[in-house]
């Protein structure tokens, strides 16, 4: 009858439309939960981890190097790569705790820009149609991401500047840690359950500067060089933007946070003391005072080099892996 063929067909048009709109302008829609933006962040970081890994290992043990008047063994961010390479290998080198950074990437990545993400995300919801989030906004939500992120992932950060730069002590004094878990439990039997947060002040305060500067400038960034270059960054996913994004961010992250990052290195790194005798610092104050004094404030960029080639790519892969990822499970970009 009329009617039959009117439903048939009206029935053949729904199932289209739902396949091929309805569903996915639903999917673009669906607000993504802050647990799957902190697994999508901590898959991308994991990511970049697999491959900027041992210019961390450099950067941690180049900081180190000299640290309280100790002998000073590397000439530079080559010398450092040659001699660590000849000493352990490649793989006991220069990958040494490499699980304390996968590790790493499920405490702090997956909350700084899990968190991040979530927050632009809101943020962007509650501004007026065509209006983007302001800068000062996306800084402030760096910030946050990065100071919890950080709090978060302390004990695996400990490991990880623990496992970098064990190596290069003298054999006496290595602590040969067989992995992330031997690592960690070692720590509190040996040295009690505080020492997993060690360093934690120019920890966190690093983690606030470097996460509102690399996320806050990265978002920004893209949204400035898509407007003012249409010619050359049409595409506001496209690599090109997201690469130069990520480029000019990191060198500004590096900049603010490479002090704090020497700080943090040596304080997380200084051996127990023996029996009746001090500490090599007292805290994050005394460690920048004894490293200035000593060795010139200077050695507040020592690792510069490495922390900005190892930051750089870091940043690009894992922010493209997390953007991508992002826009494959939501239909909407992460950041």
């Amino acid at each position: 009858t009329g009617r039959g063929r009117f439903e048939e067909e009206d029935v053949g048009d729904w199932i289209d439309l739902l396949c091929t709109k309805t569903v996915t302008e639903h999917i673009a829609m669906t607000e993504t939960s802050l647990p799957t933006r902190m697994v999508l962040g901590a898959l991308g970081g994991m990511g970049a981890a697999s491959c900027c890994h041992p210019l961390d290992v450099i950067r941690v043990q180049m900081q180190v190097d000299g640290g309280a008047g100790g002998t000073k063994q590397y000439n530079g961010f080559g010398d450092a790569a040659v001699k660590i390479v000849q000493r352990k290998g490649i793989i006991g080198g220069l990958y040494t705790g490499i699980d304390a950074a996968y590790l790493r990437q499920w405490t702090y990545g997956s909350c700084r820009v899990g968190i991040y993400a979530w927050l632009l995300s809101y943020t962007n919801k509650t501004q007026e149609k065509g209006v983007p989030v302001p800068f000062y906004k996306k800084l402030l939500m760096g910030s946050t991401s990065g100071a919890i992120g950080s709090a978060f992932g302390l004990p695996s950060e400990v490991a990880l500047v623990r496992m970098g730069a064990d190596a290069k002590s003298p054999p006496e004094l290595r602590r040969n840690y067989k992995n992330v878990v031997d690592c960690l439990t070692r720590i509190v039997k040996e040295e009690g359950p505080t020492k997993l947060f060690s360093g934690g002040t120019p920890t966190i305060i690093r983690a606030t500067l470097l996460s509102s500067a690399v996320l806050g400038c990265y978002s920004e960034a893209k949204e400035q060089l898509h407007v003012m270059f249409p010619a050359v960054f049409g595409n506001k996913e496209g690599i090109p933007l997201m690469f130069t994004s990520t480029m000019f961010a990191s060198f500004v992250a590096n900049s603010v946070s490479n002090p704090f990052d020497v700080v943090k290195s040596r304080v997380q790194n200084m051996p127990k003391p023996e029996a009746g005798k001090a500490a090599m610092y007292t805290g994050m104050i005394d460690c920048f005072s004894k490293s200035v004094k000593g060795e010139g404030p200077a050695i507040l960029m020592r690792g510069f080099t490495p922390a900005f080639l190892k930051l750089a790519p870091y940043t690009t892969i894992s922010l493209i892996i997390t953007d991508k990822l992002t826009k494959a499970y939501t239909g909407k970009a992460g950041l």
